[in-house]
């Protein structure tokens, strides 16, 4: 299934995308799309739902963050060999995590709002990964288990606040709107194989990033293992889980993002997102 949540900021609706890309409204079935949607058992009741009998909704509404009450945004950085190249910093003998702050998330189609002070705002295109099932010290064999699905995460980042400002990554992840996702929570029966998927992002059409899961230096299953030996996974939380090369910082010169710029990115069958940057204003 292609789960999403519609409507204006705030006022968003539970829906799913039917066999024929048209949007059915899911509100008279369930409340929202949050952790309690998102177990095994709870999916499988949605999806033998007919969904010729949802109602159509019309026009063309915003999408919203497809799912509701995010508790936790995690980051994997450099999780990608080439990309950890252009950045000039050794391979992780480890995953590298960091948080990014709830308050950033943003639709996938919303503005995407430069910082006060931001002088090196980058972009980053990455798969998202949708806790199901609560995870504790999961092994690795077992940790697809634990995932709901995949979507389509712009991992938005302020480089002079991450690495110029005193050594914390968070400060330069978790800017307000730094964090699109969406359209679609794709569900894991539709994924069929989550270490093989391409990714892409344009910037005012022109192609920045190009690359596939494949070369993932740490796959899906190694991170959600890896992260429930040091927190809880709940339903609901989510996970970036790196990006390919090509990105603003590492390019020559270095291209970072200004207000007018438009950015378009994407992994086929997860769907797309587009956005805009504008400045921030008081």
């Amino acid at each position: 299934m292609k789960l999403v949540r519609y409507g204006r900021p705030g006022k968003e609706k539970p829906g799913l995308i039917d066999e024929e890309g048209k949007l059915r409204d899911l509100s008279g079935v369930i409340a929202d799309i949050d952790g309690a949607q998102l177990s095994d058992k709870a999916l499988r009741k949605l999806a033998k739902l007919d969904e010729k009998t949802l109602p159509l909704v019309r026009g063309n509404p915003r999408f919203g963050v497809p799912l509701a009450k995010v508790g936790k945004f995690i980051g994997i950085g450099l999780n990608y060999a080439d990309h950890a190249a252009e950045a000039g910093m050794p391979i992780p003998a480890e995953p590298i995590v960091f948080m990014k702050a709830i308050t950033c998330l943003n639709g996938p189609d919303d503005n995407v709002v430069l910082p006060k002070g931001s002088k090196k705002t980058d972009w980053e295109v990455e798969l998202g990964v949708v806790i199901g099932t609560r995870a504790q010290y999961v092994s690795e064999e077992d940790a697809l288990k634990y995932v709901a699905g995949y979507c389509v995460v712009n991992d938005i980042s302020e480089r002079s606040f991450q690495l110029e400002r005193g050594g914390q990554w968070d400060k330069g992840k978790g800017c307000d709107t730094f964090g699109p996702i969406g359209p679609w929570l794709v569900t894991r029966d539709e994924v069929i194989d989550e270490q093989d998927l391409d990714l892409y992002l344009e910037v005012n059409g022109k192609r920045m990033q190009t690359g596939n899961t494949q070369t993932m230096i740490f796959t899906v299953a190694q991170i959600v293992s890896y992260l429930s030996q040091f927190m809880t996974l709940e339903p609901g939380d989510v996970i970036a889980t790196g990006t390919p090369p090509g990105v603003g910082q590492g390019r020559k010169p270095q291209r970072f993002l200004k207000k007018g710029d438009s950015m378009r990115l994407g992994i086929p069958g997860l769907g797309e997102q587009q956005q805009d940057v504008v400045a921030w204003t008081a």
